[in-house]
């Protein structure tokens, strides 16, 4: 099947920017989209940053302008790059992908960010 790690969490001060990647291994064909979820303790999962494999993208309100996810398609790695970053962005962050191969959807086991001074 498919696996997916991601990397680049960790702690920040507010203001700051961070850098997290997502690889995908196995069976990656036919992977789209990818994305990057979020979830907060004693919060739901909620979408931050999705792209499919052409290049669009689309952000949840509370980061566009923020936040910018891009691909390599060829070696199947997705970034988030975050910059003014805030203490509600605390959470930690899963990598998502879909694969129309498996029709199944995949996530990572996730990544903490802390925003804190």
């Amino acid at each position: 099947q498919v696996q997916l790690v991601e990397s680049g969490g960790g702690l920040v001060q507010p203001g700051g920017s961070l850098r997290l990647s997502c690889v995908a291994s196995g069976s990656i064909f036919r992977l789209n989209p990818m994305g990057w979820y979020r979830q907060a303790p004693g919060k739901e999962r909620e979408l931050v940053a999705v792209m499919h494999s052409v290049g669009s993208a689309t952000y949840a309100d509370s980061v566009k302008g923020r936040f910018i996810i891009s691909r390599d398609n060829a070696n199947n790695v997705v970034y988030l790059q975050m910059n003014s970053l805030k203490p509600e962005d605390t959470a930690v962050f899963y990598c998502y992908a879909y694969s129309s191969s498996w029709s199944s959807s995949y996530w990572g086991k996730g990544t903490l960010v802390t925003v804190s001074s």
